[in-house]
């Protein structure tokens, strides 16, 4: 039995594969199956160790990116594109794989457009509210289509779709309680504020948060994931700005939260101030945090600001967009949020109500029954 699984360009496309793939060793375990064999076809690993940690292959294909305004790439792309049809055509005919499952995203193209010329079955998911172009066009004819949010089952045949949320890995599920505060060397008198711009961080809200500073630490203690490329920056500027200030202890900037780190936040975390990355999102929900969501602007990126809007209507958040930001906007939000625990409970239950901490394995579930039928 082979399962290939493609996607690509963002974390946002790649971190679903790695938690259906955990999904799918989980049922195969369960269930007494013979281990199936799973590979990664895109046109870069993104993260090689977690590929070898669940025992993925990764096939290389080339695939160009498709820009909404004018560009001489898309040119170039589009022979780069043409090239990774070839490619992937040529390998998935010798792999013959039972089911490809793709992410969406640019990367997932050449091996979506082969397995549809080699009749394979396909099952798409699609990350966001507004489906990419790669997965509207793969909809038509993919066998089923799993969606993260409820209302991009318009883009799709509508007995094809089914809501299933994002596939988050089960080490992000639970938060750790114990020895976090230790651990993150923080105080139990002062609520914690986990403040994250996306693994790559984002610029406009660093700014916010060292302009707010002095304002956020009288009250609250600040985990800021700023982004690895800023951290040497926001540390640089939160000196100037806290001076010799005795507030400055509670301020903690990090570049990057690995898992354990970002459990041990998410287990005392009042509020989360983040981007709207559907895989952000569905791990604030999962955790059961209100939030103030911050999406990349649409001239930027169509599917944030979407998504944000999607998730703050069932109450779980509320929504600054970036042109709006500004650091006694933030403060005043941060504040009436948390100064009301009626406001805090009402917005934590509404996100634990949108969470779905089973979207890994209903996913795994389909793959394994196309697979198995496939093979057979």
């Amino acid at each position: 039995m082979k399962i290939l699984f493609t996607g690509g360009g963002s974390g946002g496309h790649f971190y679903p594969i790695i938690a259906v793939a955990e999904g799918v060793h989980d049922l195969v375990r369960d269930k007494r199956l013979i281990e199936p064999e799973l590979f990664y076809m895109a046109p870069d690993p993104y993260d090689a160790d977690l590929l070898f940690q669940y025992n993925i292959t990764f096939i290389q294909t080339p695939a160009g990116k498709l820009r909404r305004y004018f560009s001489p790439l898309n040119i170039t792309d589009g022979f780069k594109t043409a090239y990774g049809i070839a490619v992937s055509l040529w390998r998935l005919f010798f792999l013959y794989p039972d089911v490809v499952f793709g992410s969406g995203g640019y990367g997932s193209f050449p091996a979506l457009f082969a397995a549809r010329i080699l009749r394979i079955p396909v099952i798409i998911y699609a990350t966001d509210a507004v489906p990419s172009r790669v997965n509207r066009w793969a909809g038509k004819f993919a066998v089923k289509v799993a969606l993260s949010f409820p209302d991009a089952a318009a883009y799709f045949p509508k007995e094809k779709v089914a809501f299933t949320g994002n596939p988050i890995r089960k080490s992000l599920l639970l938060p750790a309680r114990e020895g976090v505060y230790e651990f993150l060397r923080l105080e139990k008198s002062l609520p914690v504020l986990f403040i994250e711009g996306g693994s790559q961080g984002a610029t406009m809200i660093n700014d916010a948060v060292l302009a707010a500073l002095p304002q956020l630490l009288q009250k609250y203690q600040v985990v800021h994931q700023t982004g690895a490329a800023h951290i040497a920056e926001v540390e640089g500027v939160a000196k100037v700005v806290l001076g010799s200030s005795p507030l400055a202890k509670n301020y903690r900037p990090y570049g990057y939260l690995n898992e354990l780190s970002l459990r041990m936040v998410a287990g005392v975390a009042k509020l989360v101030v983040s981007r709207a990355g559907a895989g952000s999102i569905f791990e604030i929900a999962t955790w059961g945090i209100p939030s103030i969501l911050i999406p990349i602007p649409e001239d930027i990126s169509h599917d944030q600001t979407k998504n944000a809007f999607v998730y703050a209507r069932t109450g779980a958040a509320v929504v600054i967009e970036q042109n709006n930001l500004r650091a006694g906007v933030l403060v005043s939000e941060i504040d009436r949020i948390l100064e009301h625990p009626e406001i805090s409970r009402s917005m934590a239950g509404a996100a634990r109500a949108f969470s779905r901490v089973d979207a890994s394995r209903t996913i795994a579930e389909a793959l394994l029954a196309i697979a198995l039928s496939h093979e057979s």
